[in-house]
C-alpha cells in the first residue's frame, strides 16, 4: 500500500489493517435509488476509500429530497438525482471512481440484468452477489443482508497467543534447547537463556515425572511455576520472570479448535474443484495438511515473541521458526497445488 494511502486512511487502518483496506479499495458498489439511507451509506464507503461506485436512479431532485438527503441542495432541484449525488460523492474522495446511470433500477434490471455482474455489492442474488437492503425511519433503522455465506479469513482475534508448540517443539527448536543448560553457573549466560528454552526444559522435566502429561489443574500449574523458580540464581532474572508469566502457554490446548474442525469438516470442503471459491479450496488443503504432514496440527504461525536473551540466540530462534513456518506453508500449498494439478 502506498505511503500516501497509509497516511490518508491511518485511523481505519488501525481497525482492519492493510488487507482490509486493500479489499475495500478493490470493491465495486452499486446504489439503487438515491434515498437518504443509501446515500449516507455510500458516503461512508467513499470516505473510507472504496474502489468504485455506481449510482442508479431515474428520478429528478424534488423539494422533499432536500430535507432528508444531505448530499442534495437547492441548486440540485429539477436535476438528475443520480448525477447530483454522484458529483457530491466524487468531491469527497477523488481517488474513488464514481459514475451514475439515469434510469430506474427496475427498467435497468429488465433491460440489462448483466449490468450488475461486475459489482461486489449489488441486488443480483442469482449471480451469488450480496443483497443489502437498508431502510431508516427517523431514529429507527433496518438492515437486511441476503447472501449464501460470508467467509472471514482475517478475523483479527483480540487475544493472540504465540504459536510456540511447547507441547511438541519442532526438531530445530528442540535441538537448540538442548544446547543450553539451565544449571549453568555463569550468571550472564544464565540470565540470557530465552524463556522459550526454559519452558521446554521444565516441561520435559515435568512430563518425565508425570507420565508424559503436562500441568492441567490449578495446583499443577502452580507447582510448575515453582519448578521454574527453582532454577533461578537471582530474583532479578527477567528471562525467568518471562518464563513464569508465560508458563500458561505450556498448558494451552493443542491441535485444532472445535470451530476450525467444524469448518474443515464442512461439505463445501469435501468436494472442491477449480470452480470452488478460494476460501473452500484453502480449507480443503488445510484439512489435508492437518491429516498428513501436520500430524494433527495446523501450519506454524511463524512469529517469535519479544524476550530477554542474547541477540545471537534470538536470531537463531527467528531463523528456525521462519524455516519451519516456510516448511509448513510449502507443504500446505503443495496440498493445494496437487489438488488441481490434474485439472
Amino acid at each position: 500500500m502506498a505511503a500516501e494511502s497509509k497516511t490518508k486512511y491511518d485511523r481505519q487502518l488501525r481497525i482492519w489493517g492493510d488487507q482490509g483496506q486493500t479489499e475495500l479499495e478493490k470493491a465495486s458498489v452499486c446504489l439503487l435509488n438515491c434515498g437518504p439511507t443509501g446515500s449516507e451509506a455510500l458516503k461512508n464507503l467513499v470516505l473510507g476509500g472504496v474502489g468504485s461506485i455506481t449510482v442508479v436512479d431515474g428520478t429528478k431532485v424534488e423539494k422533499h429530497d432536500l430535507g432528508n438527503n444531505f448530499l442534495l441542495d437547492e441548486v440540485s432541484l429539477g436535476q438528475s438525482k443520480a448525477k447530483c449525488v454522484c458529483a457530491f460523492l466524487q468531491e469527497l474522495n477523488d481517488a474513488v471512481k464514481a459514475k451514475f446511470v439515469e434510469e430506474s433500477p427496475e427498467a435497468l434490471i429488465e433491460r440489462n440484468p448483466s449490468f450488475f455482474s461486475p459489482f461486489t455489492l449489488v441486488i443480483a442474488t442469482q449471480s451469488n452477489v450480496m443483497l443489502l437492503v437498508a431502510r431508516s425511519y427517523g431514529l429507527t433503522g433496518l438492515v437486511r443482508i441476503c447472501l449464501k455465506e460470508h467467509d472471514v479469513v482475517e478475523s483479527k482475534p483480540e487475544h493472540f497467543v504465540d504459536d510456540l508448540r511447547l507441547h511438541n517443539p519442532w526438531p530445530e527448536l528442540k535441538e537448540f534447547a538442548k544446547t543450553m543448560d539451565l544449571n549453568v553457573t555463569d550468571p550472564v549466560v544464565h540470565k540470557h537463556i530465552p524463556y522459550i528454552v526454559i519452558l521446554i526444559h521444565v516441561a520435559e522435566k515435568w512430563a518425565d515425572g508425570h507420565g508424559g502429561c503436562l500441568p492441567t489443574t490449578r495446583q499443577e500449574k502452580k507447582e510448575f511455576k515453582d519448578l521454574i523458580k527453582g532454577y533461578m540464581i537471582n530474583m532479578d532474572e527477567e528471562n525467568y520472570k518471562e518464563a513464569i508469566e508465560s508458563s500458561y502457554k505450556v498448558s494451552l490446548p493443542h491441535g485444532i479448535s472445535s470451530q476450525l474442525r467444524q469448518i474443515i469438516n464442512d461439505n463445501n470442503a469435501a468436494e472442491v474443484n477449480s470452480a470452488s471459491p478460494d476460501f473452500w479450496i484453502l480449507v480443503a488443503s488445510l484439512k489435508e495438511f492437518i491429516e498428513n504432514e501436520g500430524a494433527g496440527e495446523p501450519p506454524l504461525e511463524g512469529s517469535i515473541p519479544d524476550m530477554t536473551s542474547l541477540t545471537e540466540s534470538v536470531s537463531k530462534l527467528v531463523i528456525w521458526s521462519s524455516e519451519f513456518y516456510l516448511f509448513s506453508a510449502l507443504n500446505y500449498y503443495c496440498c493445494d497445488d496437487k489438488r488441481f494439478s490434474c485439472e
